[in-house]
């Protein structure tokens, strides 16, 4: 690992902007926790103020009678205990609205980098590794308010060195000049820590990033690290990169290290000065004993409160690059936008009709993976997507169900554009089923539903259709049963076959499956796409479900009315798939090479129930 510190610049302005923002957006809750620490301050010096005068007014003079004035000691106890109970009230006040405030802010920032991971599209999401968003969301929102915990006793800080100030220089001109050398003195290491901490501060919440990244990859990849062995290179490439993350926050504890002794150490030095330089003005009579223990107990009292405002500045390295990532997905680009126009109302459960017209799309400026793909699918007929690896199948489901937004041309259902539809509108018209299921650490019920407001009727009739409901039946708890995390406890071909059926209970008028019936066995894939062709399917009425899937076997593939021939990002034939396998040479070798290649393993009894 590099010794070099990484490259950082000054982030007391950037720190101050921080704050700042944390000000504007929480004005009533810091001018409380401000008032308390104010008051914090205030009554601190007080306490300088009364130990002084009680020195001058009752200790002096009873060490020069060899007598103590009852009502004079009564009266410095009450002052004594009616400073610490004020005390104490701005020390709530501060403490309180501090944490209210730090945590409004961590809350408040995280909502709105959620709402922006749903607004950005799935391109997006697809440049960003899963880590680094959970590490956005996290560790960076709570870097981003770190200073806001001590920034109250700071803020009372600078009133309690003002106030100290003018004491001090009331009490003894002298005495409050040499006292008053700690403050800048204090600025300065200030400055130089934060030049040194930077670069090394930006470099940590980066590794942090990353090793999330790693342990999300070797859980999401588990099984693929048990079965092939990698356990021993993914615990090392994992130790690598915890590693690294350690070194950089051990550079950085140790800069810290330095800084925090030598800030403790500058009030204490300054109380050492004040002292020397005190008594030697007593002795010649230049000011009174009082007026040094005065100025001398400032200093001790406002030593800590000092080190207040230094770890306000010793955050800012640490929240102004948590800010800066954060700042970084909100100010993202390309999140979707709506309107406010609805699916015309039709028979309950009838299909859309699906208008494609002239679709174009294309990653940044690579060479386009759709091009001038153009075709309608009537109210409740069915449509087979079929084409070559990377014919850009998956990407028309992505653009059908608008996961993305084409560069040019558009999708309609029932003449209205998708990007005219207001929000939630196209999730109550349109549903996907992917080919990986994934299946939520929950019941069988609570999978389908997903918080959707049905009855168990309902459920029911939609893993009928699915043909899931012999094997949930079967299970001990049936609807109640929990599947495990990503439904483990299921052959992959039942995982797909609840996810289908969540799809149903929605009762979609568009349904898209992705290639979503991969892993069934034959015969019940044709069971399920006749039902969802029949209109017997949950909310099935005069008109069945509009349906397009991604198909690849034959006997899928005749079930369609339709079949679109897509080839290298075009449409390059469509008609029946007979019509196809006659007239299109292209197109009968590529159905013909998947129906061989999936032939030796169903011949030998591989695939799931």
């Amino acid at each position: 690992m590099s010794t070099t510190a990484p490259e950082g610049r000054g982030s007391t302005t950037a720190g101050l902007k921080v704050v700042g923002v944390a000000i504007r957006r929480e004005p009533w809750i810091f001018t409380l926790s401000t008032l308390g620490s104010v008051l914090f301050g205030a009554l601190t010096v007080a306490d300088a103020w009364v130990l002084g005068w009680a020195t001058d007014e009752v200790v002096l003079p009873a060490f020069r009678t060899g007598e103590t004035d009852t009502a004079m000691l009564w009266a410095v106890l009450a002052l004594f205990v009616g400073v610490a109970i004020l005390r104490a009230v701005g020390i709530v006040a501060r403490r309180l609205g501090a944490g209210i405030m730090q945590y409004r802010m961590q809350a408040r920032t995280r909502r709105a980098v959620t709402r922006q991971y749903l607004r950005l599209p799935l391109e997006w999401h697809q440049r960003h590794p899963t880590g680094q968003l959970l590490s956005n969301a996290n560790a960076d929102v709570e870097a981003a308010w770190s200073p806001i915990a001590p920034l109250p006793m700071a803020v009372g800080t600078l009133a309690m060195m003002a106030i100290a100030v003018v004491q001090m220089l009331l009490a003894d001109l002298v005495l409050a000049v040499v006292g008053i050398l700690v403050f800048p003195a204090v600025l300065l290491v200030n400055v130089v820590y934060q030049r040194r901490a930077q670069g090394w501060a930006t470099q940590a919440q980066r590794l942090r990033a990353e090793l999330s990244e790693v342990a999300h990859e070797s859980f999401d990849g588990a099984m693929v690290v048990k079965t092939l062995g990698r356990e021993g290179e993914e615990t090392a490439r994992f130790e690598a990169k915890a590693r690294e993350l350690r070194e950089t926050n051990i550079r950085v504890g140790r800069i810290r290290a330095g800084f925090d002794p030598v800030l403790a150490a500058l009030p204490s030095l300054g109380v050492l000065v004040v002292l020397t330089v005190g008594v030697s003005r007593v002795l010649s009579g230049a000011t009174a004993a009082g007026d040094v223990v005065t100025v001398a107990y400032l200093l001790t009292i406002v030593s800590f409160p000092i080190r207040s405002l230094g770890w306000v500045l010793g955050e800012f390295p640490r929240s102004v690059v948590g800010y800066e990532r954060v700042r970084a997905v909100l100010d993202a680009t390309g999140e979707m936008s709506y309107g406010d126009a609805v699916v015309p109302a039709s028979a309950a459960g009838a299909g859309v009709r699906l208008e494609v017209d002239d679709l174009v799309h294309h990653h940044h400026a690579d060479r386009p993976l759709l091009r001038g793909v153009d075709f309608t699918v009537e109210p409740g007929r069915s449509v087979a997507l079929v084409g070559a690896t990377a014919s850009g199948k998956s990407t028309l489901t992505s653009l059908l169900t608008r996961l993305v937004d084409p560069r040019a041309g558009a999708v309609r259902v029932d003449g209205v554009d998708l990007r005219d539809l207001a929000p939630g509108e196209l999730a109550r018209t349109i549903a996907v089923v992917p080919q990986s299921a994934f299946l939520f650490d929950d019941t069988v019920r609570g999978n389908v539903t997903l918080g959707l407001d049905v009855d168990d009727d309902a459920v029911w009739a939609a893993l009928r259709t699915a043909q899931a409901d012999g094997f949930v039946s079967a299970l001990p708890d049936g609807l109640d049963a929990r599947l495990g995390e990503r439904g483990t406890s299921l052959s992959g071909g039942q995982r797909q076959r609840i996810s289908l059926a969540r799809a149903l209970v929605r009762r979609p008028r568009l349904l898209v499956l992705d290639d979503a019936t991969s892993a069934v066995d034959p015969e019940v894939e044709a069971r399920i796409l006749g039902a969802l062709r029949d209109g017997t399917a949950p909310g099935g009425g005069a008109e069945a479900t509009t349906l397009v899937v991604v198909a690849y076997r034959k006997a899928t593939i005749a079930l369609a009315d339709e079949v679109l021939h897509l080839d290298d990002g075009v449409v390059a034939d469509r008609g029946p798939h007979a019509a196809l396998l006659r007239r299109s040479p292209s197109y009968a070798a590529l159905v013909n090479a998947y129906e061989d290649d999936r032939a030796e393993p169903a011949a030998q009894g591989v695939g799931a129930p």
